[in-house]
């Protein structure tokens, strides 16, 4: 699975841009603030419908204008094209297959599948567990439509459960009518506790295989998904024993969106007692174990999106990274090219990004 051709039109500081890319390592250079990372920043929306960056997606259409278009045709085992037209205001995005609208992303995931790496991953052992809490979504939903419902469907739920508790607060005679949402909360939350489950043991597994390698067999790195609620069962009978905490806090305080990943090194929370190079070695190991499970669960093999993430790993950790790029579609973002076209042989395409242009 590839990129062959992204063209954007009016996205963040890019006027029009028509890129043609290899089905290999390709390079995106130059200084900061030229665009380089909205370049990755497309081709990500461009898979899930979303971007990583933004909360809004008027923030990504270009100064002084209404709208923005993105284009990407993906190779795989036909071609297909998606297209994204962004608006500044009045209108919902729109998102189409083959010219053919979508109403569900659900029908976009699993087009273009993606590994995103940026220097902000490699705080993921070290970040809070909203960080994590993304990671685990973002990989799921691209690889099971019936997860994407399911937490789709919860956060659904919470808000209008947290939309009532705030009116509870005010009103107690409301109260009696929140097992309306308590219901869909426990039904999703379950389903989305066992899907995590499974996921994070499948990756952890992968993971501890990759960091044994870089670290020469020395360390032994563990993934534990901790749930908040502990118990399946227990799940209607903590969303009960939360609601005068949830009325005052005008949140729901217990469920999945507490969920949280556990990172053990020999043993030890990295996050308490690692040190920064075993945190960043942690990260690297859980991306390049998603790449790994993305293509033992489809077949197919990930675009692999690398964000400016050289010039935060050491040589040893990059010449892995290297090592496992392979014949996966690769676009990499650096400042300084000369350096990493020494360390990658067969880079296909190098382009410089100069204020939203391609040079």
């Amino acid at each position: 699975m590839y990129v062959s051709k992204l063209s954007l039109e009016n996205f963040r500081n890019f006027e029009i841009l028509q890129v043609d890319l290899e089905n290999g390592i390709n390079i995106v250079y130059g200084d900061n603030a030229n665009g380089k990372t909205n370049f990755i920043e497309a081709i990500y929306l461009c898979a899930t419908g979303r971007s990583q960056r933004a909360g809004h997606d008027r923030e990504l259409v270009r100064f002084g204008q209404k709208e923005a278009h993105l284009q990407a045709v993906v190779e795989s085992e036909g071609s297909c094209k998606i297209d994204v037209h962004l608006f500044k205001e009045g209108k919902k995005k729109g998102i189409a297959v083959d010219h053919i609208s979508i109403k569900k992303l659900n029908q976009l995931f699993g087009l273009l599948l993606i590994v995103i790496f940026t220097p902000e991953d490699l705080k993921i052992v070290k970040a809070g567990p909203a960080e994590r809490r993304a990671f685990m979504d973002l990989e799921m939903c691209q690889l099971s439509s019936l997860y994407y419902h399911a937490i789709r469907r919860y956060h659904q739920a919470l808000k209008q459960r947290n939309n009532l508790l705030k009116a509870i607060s005010k009103d107690r005679s409301l109260q009696d009518t929140l097992d309306i949402w308590d219901e869909p909360l426990c039904e999703y939350g379950t389903q989305i506790m066992d899907y995590r489950a499974d996921f994070i043991k499948e990756v952890a597994g992968i993971a501890n295989s990759i960091h044994n390698d870089i670290t020469a067999g020395k360390e032994e790195l563990t993934l534990t998904y901790r749930p908040h609620i502990a118990e399946k069962d227990q799940y209607s009978q903590r969303l009960k024993r939360s609601v005068d905490r949830d009325i005052i806090m005008g949140s729901t305080t217990a469920g999945i969106h507490k969920d949280d990943i556990i990172f053990n090194i020999n043993g030890n929370d990295v996050r308490t007692y690692g040190s920064q190079g075993q945190q960043r070695t942690a990260a690297l190991s859980v991306k390049l174990a998603e790449v790994e499970l993305i293509k033992s669960r489809t077949g197919n093999t990930p675009v692999l999106l690398l964000d400016d993430v050289l010039s935060e790993l050491d040589e040893n950790r990059q010449k892995f990274l290297f090592e496992h790029i392979g014949e996966m579609q690769t676009v990499l973002t650096c400042t300084g090219v000369e350096d990493v076209l020494k360390k990658i042989s067969g880079a296909g395409k190098v382009m410089k990004m100069v204020n939203g242009s391609i040079l």
